[in-house]
């Protein structure tokens, strides 16, 4: 399933395994199964800290495979073959499963692991989708740091019936415990403040205590923060309110003709202009 070079890499990934992780695999006869099969045990091959097992449980998707750290508490689940653009979500679901820390903030770490509750998250996918990488992986690192919380990735490719039945017109589709959540790119910090009730009360305290702005932008889109780069250039103490920084363009790939830009991406040019706010 993996050629020679890509094993070699994750050989080495792996090696930052600190403690042992299971991959527990559902089959059918099916030609994805098979192909699953063949990945997992490709997966075993590369490190002594990981075991493969079958589930023989009927109520399980088909073909599914579940990331089991050592607790045995199967935390992660994809619905589908784990390819494409969701190959790194596999392998860092792995990692972190296996003890190897995430780059994030700790304050951001440390309010995941205290949220309070039963968080059963299913986010539908398709493997050729560039936004559904970064909602797995969050929702896959907070079901590894919080017991109550629980994720599977669903590719809505192979589990049509589901996608025509909860309406998904959009991907990522996100549901908790099976009521919509949110659709289209979300970061780890934006799904932990829907989820933490008291969060908006923390962040009107902390923001009380600020000293009053002398301007206040609304929105956080490229007019937004344009804005708000040639207000604070001018000596004006500014402030930007929204949602998320880079706005709806976040979801844009392909941006041409932008002021002296000749071609970009969402996501880059939100990046370019996040080092000037």
């Amino acid at each position: 399933m993996l050629d020679a070079n890509i094993k070699k890499q994750l050989e080495a990934y792996f090696q930052n395994l600190k403690t042992p992780v299971e991959i527990v695999v559902s089959l059918d006869d099916s030609a994805k199964s098979q192909e699953m099969a063949s990945l997992a045990k490709d997966l075993e091959s590369l490190s002594s800290q990981i075991t493969l097992s079958e589930s023989n449980n009927e109520l399980e998707r088909r073909p599914s495979m579940a990331i089991q750290g050592q607790d045995n508490r199967p935390a992660i689940r994809f619905a589908g073959l784990p390819m494409g653009h969701e190959f790194n979500s596999l392998i860092l679901a792995i990692l972190q499963s296996g003890g190897h820390p995430a780059k994030m903030e700790a304050d951001l770490l440390e309010q995941i692991k205290q949220l309070e509750g039963e968080f059963n998250f299913e986010t539908y996918i398709s493997l050729s989708c560039q936004n559904c990488p970064e909602v797995v992986q969050a929702l896959n690192l907070m079901a590894v740091l919080n017991p109550g919380i629980r994720h599977t990735m669903i590719d809505g490719a192979l589990f049509q019936d589901e996608v025509d039945e909860k309406q998904v017109m959009a991907v990522p589709a996100v549901f908790v415990n099976g009521q919509p959540f949110g659709h289209g790119r979300m970061n780890t910090a934006e799904i932990v403040a829907k989820l933490d009730i008291n969060a908006e009360k923390r962040t009107a305290e902390a923001i009380n205590k600020k000293d009053p702005y002398d301007l206040l932008i609304v929105g956080a889109g490229p007019a937004g923060a344009a804005a708000a780069i040639y207000a604070a250039r001018k000596g004006i103490r500014t402030g930007l309110v929204a949602d998320r920084f880079g706005g709806q363009v976040m979801d844009t790939m392909a941006i041409e003709n932008f002021i002296s830009v000749k071609e970009t991406e969402g996501p880059k040019l939100v990046a370019n202009l996040e080092q000037h706010v």
